[in-house]
């Protein structure tokens, strides 16, 4: 007798037509943990979507905050050239030396005011950078999960097709490690 992989797996399919048709208990059992899993595996997918795109969102007002601060630097060193050329001609005297010393005054709260809007967005940046870290490493934990459950889906089809009931409990088992992770995606 030869072996056809093609037959095998229609004579499989036939099966578990028939088993279904004869109201198999395993085959109902193995059914509601295939319809269980794919409710799992739908919004562990939808939530790795989610929060994947909101790493890159947290990451983009990141790089924006990090602008703001650079300009915020730029406008401090700025003011912080003009006070030193004033410092300068403010020390060779001359009639326009109140003027100078007016402006240095100026150029100092300009630079304090620029140190301040640049802490700021900087520490916007800090947070935003962590938003990221944080979706980054859940959008991880549900791809993870994802994978599991859709594996244990596959399994349980191989279950029905063969009647073996150790397909069913590695699908079982890989269906709970994946809920495991997708919990673990917003509690750990």
């Amino acid at each position: 007798m030869t072996h056809d992989p093609v037959l095998d797996a229609h004579e499989h399919a036939e099966h578990a037509e028939h088993a279904a048709h004869a109201r198999d208990p395993f085959i109902a059992k193995v059914s509601i943990t295939v319809a269980v899993l794919a409710v799992m595996a739908a919004a562990a997918g939808s939530l790795e979507t989610v929060e994947g795109g909101r790493a890159i969102t947290e990451s983009s007002e990141a790089v924006l905050a990090q602008d703001k601060a650079t300009d915020s630097w730029n406008e401090y060193q700025a003011d912080s050239l003009k006070r030193h050329m004033y410092e300068i001609a403010l020390g060779n005297g001359g009639a326009k030396a109140e003027d100078y010393r007016s402006e240095i005054g100026k150029d100092r709260e300009g630079q304090a005011k620029a140190r301040e809007k640049a802490q700021d967005a900087e520490k916007g940046r800090d947070l935003r950078l962590r938003e990221s870290a944080l979706h980054e490493r859940r959008h991880h934990w549900l791809t993870g999960a994802a994978t599991l459950i859709e594996i244990g889906i596959a399994l349980s089809t191989v279950a029905i097709i063969t009647s073996r009931r150790t397909f069913w409990f590695s699908a079982v088992g890989l269906g709970t490690v994946g809920a495991g992770l997708f919990a673990f995606a917003y509690l750990g």
